[in-house]
């Protein structure tokens, strides 16, 4: 693992990280909490020489006897003569070996002295037991030093009282607290590290390569219209103030990249899927269908989930007429195509009523004669089914000219995404590539759009309406009607024509709200199959093709 990634892994999981710190230090803090206080008091002694003329040589042998016996008083220091002779000047009931565990003796490095320290519950019983135990060991070297004379040759002289502590020594609250902070964070780090190395989610298009042998063409990152619902953005108006700029942005870039996958034999008839629902195929594929059409290009986009569909009632109109119908010869696909822009070049068909068979339906020759003629004149784009949950995707697959699969940033595995792939592939089909939908704006999983870039061209950026006021204002313009769960909101009853087109297609209209135009003979566009005079069901695309503006 290299530096880098343990730097974006780091970065992803940093508000954890901080807050395993903040727990561990509380911890520690806690734990001091609960500790009883000890108060440390030390008190000096001096050894000294008892006989000395006055001289030089004298002073020297002097100081050498009392650095050599000084060692040994640091031993004496521990005996149980001392303890009770402490113990009977302070008037304690503690045993003289309960005593002894609460003293130690030391010598500071190259002198003559003797250092007790004693801890108590309290500041004066500490200050105390040290003298009274230095006193003790005076006594002790006194008769040990004498041995019946009247004056040893070395003696422990007492130092001034021991001093009354001011703070207790333990426990330490800083050392513990740090050392628990310390602690929590090393946690953190390594649930972070090992989080990401066990888990399976495609967070990166480097996630993405890394599981299967395919180019990422697109990615999408998230958008704050996106979150509750679908939605088609208009992009022949960069200030038009729906979808924000880096949507907008990524969208035409994937766009850019499928025109370039094979500029040889570039792809007529792509057919967009994901691997289960919630992953956002259908909203892809409306909105890649929106962006080539303001190219100029003519397009065609298919709703082929005949199981669940939804792209008629995200632009608008009814799902009760289209895709099915045409296949079973009850209409022509220009009485079920719906103009859904001001300029002729884009055209949207529902799915129709759904079907006992759905996927022998779209893999049926006729599904390939109908794409394969409006293909000569427009770029049809078929909305399918999720490839793991039928084989409708895998059908279609195998006859388009390629496929593009859809997966969700944290969302997607990589075994699911090789399974998808691997469906795709065992029908011959063409992956064109796969696209990272709802991919971060921020942290460390975001990829290269974000806000700044809007800010930087003018057109990403809140309004001032949005970006000012009290909090909980903001809190309502972001989440209008409350949030959604993550992932693609499940489909709903299917649109009826009487119904109001939904706010979403502000900016597209479609051909019942445009009226008939007059330049337009025979059968309008958005007519139902109930008026058709039993036309065969792929005669029309002709018509589509008139209807449309030259370039």
């Amino acid at each position: 693992m290299d530096m880098q990634r343990v730097v974006r892994i780091l970065r992803a999981y940093w508000k954890t990280i901080v807050v395993l710190a903040v727990v561990g230090g509380l911890a520690g803090f806690g734990w001091s909490a609960l500790q009883p206080r000890v108060y440390t008091a030390d008190a000096t002694g001096y050894v000294a020489s008892t006989s000395s003329d006055g001289s030089t040589g004298a002073s020297l042998a002097g100081n050498s006897l009392a650095l050599s016996k000084v060692k040994s008083f640091i031993d004496m220091g521990y005996w149980r003569a001392v303890a009770e002779t402490a113990r009977n000047e302070l008037g304690l009931t503690d045993s003289p070996e309960s005593l002894v565990q609460r003293i130690r003796v030391s010598n500071p490095v190259d002198t003559v002295n003797i250092r007790v320290e004693a801890d108590a519950p309290t500041p004066e019983q500490a200050r105390d037991l040290a003298q009274a135990w230095l006193l003790g060991m005076t006594e002790q070297v006194k008769q040990l030093e004498s041995a019946g004379q009247a004056e040893g040759a070395v003696r422990l002289v007492a130092g001034d009282s021991a001093r009354l502590p001011t703070a207790p020594s333990s426990p330490n609250v800083r050392l513990n607290v740090s050392i628990g902070f310390i602690a929590g964070g090393v946690v953190g780090v390594v649930f972070a590290l090992v989080r990401r190395a066990f888990d399976r989610r495609v967070r990166s298009a480097n996630d993405i390569s890394g599981a299967v042998d395919s180019s990422v063409v697109g990615v999408l990152p998230v958008d704050k219209e996106l979150a509750a619902g679908r939605a088609v953005f208009s992009f022949d108006d960069i200030r038009d103030g729906r979808g924000s700029f880096a949507h907008k942005e990524a969208m035409r870039e994937l766009r850019t990249n499928l025109q370039y996958v094979d500029v040889d034999h570039p792809a007529r008839v792509m057919v967009i899927t994901s691997p289960l629902p919630g992953d956002g195929k259908s909203t892809t594929a409306a909105n890649l269908a929106v962006s080539i059409a303001a190219t100029g290009q003519s397009v065609i986009l298919i709703d082929a989930d005949l199981r669940r569909p939804v792209l008629g009632a995200t632009f608008g109109f009814s799902d009760d007429v289209g895709l099915s119908d045409v296949l079973a010869g009850r209409a022509r696909i220009d009485q079920v195509a719906h103009q859904v822009d001001e300029h002729g070049r884009l055209f949207v068909v529902a799915a129709g009523r759904t079907p006992p068979n759905p996927s022998e339906m779209v893999g049926s020759q006729r599904m390939q004669q109908l794409a394969r003629s409006l293909a000569d004149d427009l770029v049809v784009i078929i909305d399918s089914p999720p490839t793991l949950a039928v084989a409708d995707a895998a059908v279609i697959a195998s006859w388009a000219d390629g496929a593009v699969l859809v997966v969700t940033a944290g969302r997607t595995t990589d075994d699911m995404l090789v399974r998808a792939v691997g469906n795709i592939a065992k029908t011959r089909g063409r992956l064109l590539g796969v696209v990272l939908n709802r991919a971060p704006l921020r942290g460390a999983d975001s990829g290269y759009y974000g806000s700044r870039y809007g800010g930087y061209y003018g057109y990403g950026a809140p309004s001032t309406s949005e970006a000012s006021g009290p909090w909980w204002r903001r809190l309502s313009l972001a989440k209008p009607g409350g949030r959604a769960p993550r992932g693609e909101p499940a489909p709903g009853p299917r649109r009826r024509s009487s119904d109001v087109p939904p706010s979403n297609v502000s900016g597209l209209r479609t051909l019942s709200q445009r009226g008939k135009p007059s330049s337009v003979s025979g059968d309008s566009v958005g007519e139902h199959a109930s008026s058709a005079s039993g036309a065969p069901g792929v005669g029309g695309e002709a018509s589509i093709a008139r209807r449309r503006p030259p370039a």
